[in-house]
């Protein structure tokens, strides 16, 4: 439960704002309109009609909270916010957000030196230069600590240059 609700922290206030607000104002909409009378003593009575009707408030409202988390976690991957947003929200039958959860990137590795935020395939920090990873000493490109050449160059590997 705990992971869960960190993230539903990512989504922003706003958001939720609009979530309930919509909900909300969907339920009040309805029961304004059960009250309403077309003639005196007679009053609607289409109860199937307002359960579907809220319904399909409460999954808007659903939908409007996961595109604001793909905009929250979008923004925490450096990837862009608004365009995944407004992908996941536009294109129809969701396919904008299964394209989302399957093209995303992986979070982001903060830097030991300065802290800042890089991806997890850098070498480098692209902020302070240092070394994030071992690397091969004639290609400067990531190795893993285990591995006796290097992937890219073919460079034997007796000690990782890099330290972590």
């Amino acid at each position: 439960m705990n992971r869960l609700r960190d993230e539903m922290k990512i989504i922003p206030r706003p958001v939720f704002a609009l979530s309930v607000l919509l909900t909300l104002g969907i339920l009040f909409g309805i029961v304004a309109f059960q009250l309403v009378e077309v003639d005196p003593g007679t009053k609607f009575g289409f109860a199937p009609l307002f359960a579907i009707l809220i319904l399909i408030g409460v999954s808007f409202s659903i939908y409007i909270l996961l595109v604001g988390y793909i905009y929250g976690d979008a923004r925490r991957r450096g990837m862009r916010p608004v365009l995944w947003a407004l992908l996941a929200f536009f294109i129809p039958n969701a396919i904008g957000i299964i394209l989302y959860f399957i093209l995303r990137e992986p979070l982001l590795v903060n830097c030991p030196k300065c802290g800042a935020g890089t991806k997890s395939a850098f070498p480098f920090c692209p902020s302070c230069g240092s070394s994030l990873a071992d690397t091969c000493p004639s290609c400067r490109s990531a190795i893993e600590s285990g591995w006796s050449h290097c992937p890219r160059c073919g460079t034997p590997q007796t000690v990782a240059s890099g330290l972590r």
